[in-house]
């Protein structure tokens, strides 16, 4: 907000009434931090109490390793703001089950399942591994890009508290602020100082995960972490390609998706590629051989972490995950097991809706590229 004032002092009240009106179409993003998708403070409202189950009749509970669940909160439940919960994260740092049994017990002694109402979706990210370059070549064609100096995001909070957690992205342009360009502007516009060079699949598989590991030729890693978006929305491009004949029903995968964009690089991909207009701008940090980092601002777990709808869930919240019934081939048959929600995402929304963080490099991107299950999720609310 400083920048803006700065640039037109005088545009306050037009930002309100401007940012007011554009809210309805556009949406605060995680991305994917792992990159972590977006970071920052985001007001929840939450979902309405569900119905109260127990565990015994939680689908594949027994069969949990719940040693390795409650070690996945205790590294992401600092971040909780409820009270109830900080209360049962502090126990949780402090109390240390010898076995899975005790980790079960504790468990079950502070939290009790209420199920969300309704059925929804499971699908997974992760954080890719690409190949990089840090000069132009005709392989390696699309410059990674730092965030513009142009692009501000406006807190609607700060002119109408009703608002509060609602943010609209876009530019200053002859003293109106305006949505910031899609994806297909921002390529046709040249980029000067490019962080690096990708390929334009794998740049656009990184955008759609929101931060990974870029492998330079001389075998340095540096990782490509979130800095910002465009702010438009996310459009999954597997329904048109489906559509088009381009790929059957049944193998829209990321890895079926990604050969198909490699096989056809050029003006035929780039058009595919260009029906979602979000576009992700990066910056480079030091690979601390971590996990990607998510919107809580820690490393995720692999396996144990879920993006969600912020306007729904909070961070930091315990959720068991019951997924079955995967539409795409290949899948593992199901997903039951503890997570916590660390992450948000463009295309995150609704109560039953909920994005696995499931590693780093080919072999979790391979696994991320064919979850699509139908979801049943429970929270795990603190006793007491």
């Amino acid at each position: 907000m400083p920048r803006l004032w700065g640039v037109r002092g005088g545009l306050v009240a037009a930002f309100a009434v401007l940012a007011l009106a554009a809210c309805a179409t556009t949406a605060p993003i995680k991305p994917t931090g792992p990159v972590a998708v977006g970071h920052g403070s985001v007001e929840t409202t939450p979902t309405a109490p569900g119905s109260v189950v127990a565990f015994a009749d939680l689908a594949g509970w027994s069969q949990e390793d719940h040693l390795g669940a409650l070690d996945a909160f205790r590294q992401g439940c600092g971040v909780a703001t409820d009270p109830a919960m900080a209360e049962v994260c502090r126990k949780a740092r402090a109390d240390r089950p010898a076995d899975d049994a005790e980790a079960r017990r504790f468990l079950e002694i502070n939290f009790r399942p209420e199920q969300i109402p309704g059925q929804g979706t499971l699908t997974a990210y992760f954080a890719p591994e690409s190949a990089a370059r840090m000069s132009r070549s005709a392989e390696f064609s699309a410059p990674l890009r730092g965030k513009p100096v142009d692009l501000v995001v406006l807190d609607l909070g700060q002119f109408e508290p009703g608002f509060a957690g609602k943010r609209v992205t876009g530019r200053v342009e002859g003293g109106q602020f305006v949505p910031y360009p899609d994806r297909a502007a921002i390529e046709a516009s040249t980029e000067n100082r490019p962080l690096a060079w990708m390929r334009p699949e794998e740049l656009f598989f990184l955008q759609i995960q929101g931060s990974g590991v870029l492998i330079l030729p001389d075998g340095r890693r540096v990782r490509a972490a979130f800095a910002g978006s465009n702010g438009r929305p996310f459009v999954g491009i597997a329904t048109a390609m489906r559509e088009r004949g381009l790929l059957p029903d049944n193998n829209t995968s990321g890895d079926a998706i990604r050969t198909w964009l490699a096989d056809h690089r050029g003006p035929e991909a780039d058009a595919i590629m260009r029906l979602n207009p979000r576009y992700v701008f990066f910056q480079t940090l030091a690979d601390d051989g971590k996990q990607a980092v998510g919107a809580a601002g820690i490393p995720l777990p692999a396996g144990r972490a879920i993006a969600i709808d912020p306007s729904k869930h909070a961070m930091g919240e315990l959720y068991w995950l019951d997924a079955s019934a995967p539409k795409l081939s290949g899948a593992f048959p199901a997903y039951r097991r503890l997570a916590v929600a660390l992450d948000v995402g463009g295309a995150i929304k609704g109560d039953v809706r909920a994005d696995l963080y499931v590693g780093t490099g080919a072999a979790a991107g391979a696994e991320a590229g064919r979850v699509r299950h139908e979801l049943r999720l429970y929270r795990l609310v603190p006793r007491g």
